[in-house]
């Protein structure tokens, strides 16, 4: 979920002209905008909804966790222990329990619900230098970290509720041979149920990349010729929810996958919302949370705001 760079390396960069009708209205008690902060230079990026509504923000621009309720306008910040010399914070994640998962620079950090440090791993060095951690999913039995300075996946171990040592799981190179290691630019990167595929997004080869976990095989999701370079990503089911910010217009992008997650088609975008260089997005209850970052040149100023809209999808889940 890292600020994207512009290039054009995989398909055409032709988009599908789609509408979003008939979605389904947006519950009028919810607020349809969250500030995340009004305090200068925060620049969010992450997203994360537990289950019970509760909602965890990452900054960018200051390292700092901003927790808030999805019945609420205004969020505040979370209280977390241990990222305070933490320069940046992208990617966050709850799990089933309700620890929140988050990573910047080397560090992937779990917190309690109180901010309680439970976990720091730090990542090792990659094939082009020291890692610069960017987004993460978690399954079951892992936790699964993108790197956006090196083509790798990092793996930390889940055995008991413990998370294991953080370390390189898979060179994505073999997928694109020839490819400049420094511009594979890793970013979203989410899971099936049952943990044995995961979904990365590369901005740089403007394409998905499907993995199985336990081969490592890696092949491109086909998406026709769509240009599909995403930032950070969301799965339910077979719908893949996708923040496109570069080689597109900004907005929200689904697509509908087949039974094996090895192709789809795009069936709705979201471009109009009023959204402000969306880096990701979360999804809770027929709603998708999008993050205007900000994040341009020059970056831009507060108040930092999270957007919800309807999820167009909702009534075949």
């Amino acid at each position: 979920m890292r600020r994207s760079v512009r290039l054009s390396c995989i398909g055409a960069a032709t988009l599908l002209a789609l509408t979003c009708s008939a979605t389904p209205t947006i519950a009028r008690e919810l607020p349809r905008t969250y500030v995340v902060s009004a305090e200068p230079g925060v620049l969010p990026e992450g997203i994360a909804i537990h289950q019970d509504g509760t909602m965890f923000v990452s900054s960018d621009g200051t390292g700092a966790l901003f927790r808030g309720h999805v019945r609420s306008p205004q969020m505040r910040p979370f209280a977390a222990e241990g990222i305070r010399d933490r320069p940046s914070t992208l990617g966050v994640h709850t799990d089933r329990r309700g620890r929140v998962f988050s990573v910047g620079g080397e560090e992937l950090t779990v917190h309690d619900q109180r901010g309680h440090v439970l976990a720091e791993r730090t990542a090792e060095v990659g094939p082009l230098g020291a890692p610069d951690l960017n987004d993460l999913v978690v399954t079951r039995d892992a936790v699964y970290v993108t790197d956006w300075a090196n083509p790798v996946v990092h793996r930390a171990e889940i055995r008991g509720g413990r998370i294991g040592p953080l370390l390189p799981w898979l060179d994505m190179r073999p997928a694109f041979p020839g490819f400049p290691s420094q511009y594979w630019l890793l970013n979203g990167i989410v899971a099936d149920r049952s943990g044995e595929t995961l979904l990365v997004a590369s901005n740089g080869t403007e394409a998905v990349w499907r993995v199985e976990t336990a081969t490592r095989e890696i092949t491109q999701l086909d998406l026709g010729e769509q240009s599909f370079g995403a930032d950070g990503m969301v799965l339910h089911g077979r719908t893949l929810y996708a923040v496109l910010n570069y080689g597109a217009p900004h907005g929200v992008y689904v697509a509908e996958l087949d039974k094996e997650l090895r192709g789809g088609t795009v069936s709705h975008r979201f471009t109009g919302e009023g959204f402000d260089l969306p880096t990701t997005l979360a999804r809770h209850q027929c709603r998708l949370y999008v993050v205007n970052s900000q994040l341009d040149d020059p970056p831009g100023l507060p108040p930092y705001t999270v957007t919800a809209v309807d999820d167009p999808a909702c009534q075949r889940h």
